[in-house]
């Protein structure tokens, strides 16, 4: 796993591959300029946020255009310039110290026409482990409750699924298609016209043993908000199907989920299923991780961008991604 040394995000077990956020502050103040929203959905940046929410000082964000010849740093997130939705300044003078920084969180399939942003870029913004800036949907972290998790002893359903973009063709569809055939499963979404709220989200999902976070794409460290949010923040134990079993080892909670390629078919997935839920103990045993672990979620862009501020000081300055769209697909 790549790390650029002096990163807040430390080795915490050379095993696990657990990280600790320890915040550094940079040596000077950091201007960050975000060019555009991601998805058009926008949230204040008035005051010092980086500070104010999150501890981090010497970092100020702006998404005011005009200050693009005083910014740092300028961040482009790939999904509106791919669309057209926004374009980059390429007219205007870039400062020769300004870094532009390359941001999405979408596996591969979902980030077309990057040939066009090759030479331009000097850092990647991604869930992916070795991006220069890693943002991942969600971390595990040393420091549990004694306590632990006491799961509801009678959940009202055994599995569920929450689904709005079903493709026949994707993998997790033949899985779903064949695994229902031996166990009932509630799907929820728009795929099957049973939205949920943000609000109705969760409790559903708890009323249920298993959740199966099935990620809509096989891509190097993608896993989304389907196993940290959906999952593990509904006490859900999580039926994964995506990376690598040695992704989720090294991200995951240790012992948290059940992973559908150590199973020979999905009758036997679906009998241990059964099995699990039926012995208390056996269930149990997926919540252990709580005693040792927490997992804490990212969902603020704004907390995303106050961590460029966090690793400038160790960012390569004279990096440029000559094939942009062959690091992404890597």
């Amino acid at each position: 796993m790549p790390c650029h040394p002096g990163v807040p995000y430390q080795f915490l077990d050379g095993n696990v591959h657990l990280w600790k956020y320890q915040p550094v502050a940079p040596k000077r103040n950091i201007s960050i300029l975000l060019w555009h929203w991601p998805f058009g959905r926008s949230y204040t940046l008035d005051g010092n946020k980086c500070l104010e929410m999150y501890k981090i000082s010497g970092c100020f964000l702006t998404d005011n255009t005009s200050l693009f010849s005083t910014a740092d740093v300028v961040v482009f997130h790939h999904h509106e310039l791919s669309r057209g939705l926004s374009s980059l300044p390429l007219h205007v003078h870039r400062p020769a110290s300004q870094r532009w920084v390359w941001m999405s969180l979408e596996p591969p399939v979902n980030n077309a026409n990057l040939t066009q942003f090759n030479g331009l870029f000097n850092w990647t913004m991604s869930y992916r482990r070795d991006a220069d800036i890693s943002i991942p949907y969600g971390r595990t972290l040393l420091g549990g409750d004694d306590r632990g998790f006491q799961a509801p002893p009678n959940r009202s359903c055994l599995v569920s699924w929450v689904v709005s973009k079903y493709r026949p063709n994707q993998a997790r569809a033949a899985v779903y298609q064949s695994l229902k055939k031996y166990i009932s499963i509630e799907v929820y979404g728009k795929w099957n016209k049973r939205p949920l709220s943000d609000k109705e989200l969760l409790p559903t999902i708890a009323q249920c043993n298993f959740y199966l976070s099935f990620e809509n794409s096989e891509a190097k460290d993608y896993i989304s908000e389907k196993l940290w949010r959906n999952a593990f923040q509904a006490g859900a134990v999580p039926v994964v199907a995506g990376p690598s079993r040695a992704t989720y080892e090294a991200m995951a909670p240790p012992d948290s989920f059940i992973y559908v390629a150590d199973f020979r078919s999905t009758a036997d997935l679906a009998e241990h299923l059964k099995q699990v839920a039926a012995d208390r103990k056996a269930y149990e045993k997926y919540f252990q991780w709580h005693r040792t672990h927490r997992i804490q979620t990212y969902t603020d862009w704004r907390e995303r961008l106050c961590q460029i501020c966090v690793q400038y000081p160790s960012l390569p300055a004279s990096r440029v991604y000559r094939d942009l769209e062959g690091w992404v697909n890597s």
